[in-house]
């Protein structure tokens, strides 16, 4: 007889679906030190699609130069638009610039994601660490496959000090994000995970910052986690040869976005297009 705590389960989410029935939500690393207000430090709309089981994540570089709504200098990178008016304001940043409305957001600080960690991953997240990011974030680790945990999977996260920059930073919070999830999956994915998943949900929300009651984000956090997620593709914002490297004097250094271009990679990125019939 097959044993039922190891049964996968499905869990149908509540909250607030877009109109092809997929759930998208706005995930924002905040750079935070104990101020009052703060900018945000990676910026991620992520997708499951409940159909086909898919993941997508897109990531927007925090030095795109966007027109912000309702500031008063008009264009600013976007990482000022959560220093301006929190995930709200960022949100309609999104939703101005790209056409694409995200209904619920989860915003996270470093300390926050440090608890979090632990929590989603208890055991530490798998990863290749370089001798130049050991050296540069100051990790008491040795080079190759290591799994790090809370503070040094965050530092990993935010190095950027390489060729790549802040290209290389957002490949690996993408990376991150989708490691933890998989963490998250083998450590809940059964019957007994479905009673234990309230209860992580509460601890989690004592370090996030949400717009979903305690109902939305467990429903949120069980429909991606038992509904076995097939893979996840990635997307980055702006898209190879869709920018410019400029430099303005009321913000310094920003990324030029051809809006025209990312708006309508993030549009087919987003919308799965059925395969084509042959005859």
């Amino acid at each position: 007889m097959e044993d039922e705590s190891k049964k996968k389960v499905k869990i149908p989410f509540n909250g607030v679906k877009d109109i092809n029935g997929k759930i998208n939500v706005l995930i924002v690393g905040i750079d935070s030190r104990g101020e009052n207000k703060s900018r945000s430090d990676a910026i991620m709309i992520a997708q499951y699609n409940p159909q086909n089981k898919k993941g997508k994540i897109i990531s927007i570089m925090r030095d795109s130069y966007l027109e912000i709504p309702g500031n008063n200098q008009h264009f600013n990178k976007i990482n000022n638009a959560y220093y301006l008016g929190g995930p709200e304001l960022l949100r309609q940043t999104i939703k101005h610039n790209f056409d694409i409305d995200v209904k619920h957001f989860i915003a996270i600080d470093f300390k926050g994601f440090v608890k979090v960690v632990d929590i989603v991953a208890p055991e530490g997240v798998e990863v290749h660490v370089d001798q130049k990011i050991i050296n540069d974030m100051g990790l008491d680790i040795k080079p190759g496959l290591q799994k790090l945990h809370g503070k040094d999977l965050l530092a990993y996260a935010r190095f950027r000090h390489d060729n790549l920059s802040d290209f290389g930073r957002v490949q690996r919070q993408q990376e991150v994000l989708s490691s933890l999830k998989n963490e998250f999956m083998n450590q809940i994915s059964s019957v007994n995970g479905v009673v234990k998943l309230p209860k992580i949900g509460e601890k989690l929300m004592h370090y996030v910052d949400t717009d979903m009651d305690i109902k939305t984000f467990v429903s949120l956090c069980g429909t991606v986690l038992f509904n076995q997620v097939k893979d996840v593709e990635t997307m980055r914002i702006p898209v190879h040869m869709g920018y410019s490297d400029i430099k303005y004097p009321h913000v310094g250094q920003v990324l030029q976005l051809d809006i025209a271009k990312n708006k309508e990679a993030m549009k087919e990125f987003l919308v799965d297009k059925p395969t084509p019939v042959t005859k």
